[in-house]
């Protein structure tokens, strides 16, 4: 008679631990965001030839890589730019 009255306490704390555990709130996952680098004037006329790609904002709102930063920049027609390949060439922002 003990015996199956010890195996279901014994059930029973293991199921309050396991819900006790699912109900234990997460802590948030910090998400980072690039920073985006504004092109000012004077633009750059010459490069080097460092491949750093950047994805650079044009003015039609369109996404283009460019192989730096500065490479971006020497384009009129790219406002801003931030660090990395574009993931949706050619998507508006």
């Amino acid at each position: 008679m003990r015996f199956p009255l010890l195996i279901s306490a014994l059930t029973l704390a293991s199921l309050a631990g396991f819900m006790t555990a699912c109900a234990t709130p997460m802590e948030p996952v910090a998400v980072e965001v690039p920073s985006l680098t504004a092109c000012e004037g004077p633009r750059p006329q010459v490069c080097t030839m460092i491949f750093a790609p950047v994805c650079a904002s044009r003015a039609d709102g369109k996404l283009e890589t460019y192989a730096s930063g500065c490479n971006a920049c020497a384009d009129d027609q790219v406002s801003s730019y931030r660090n990395g390949a574009c993931e949706d060439e050619g998507s508006t922002l």
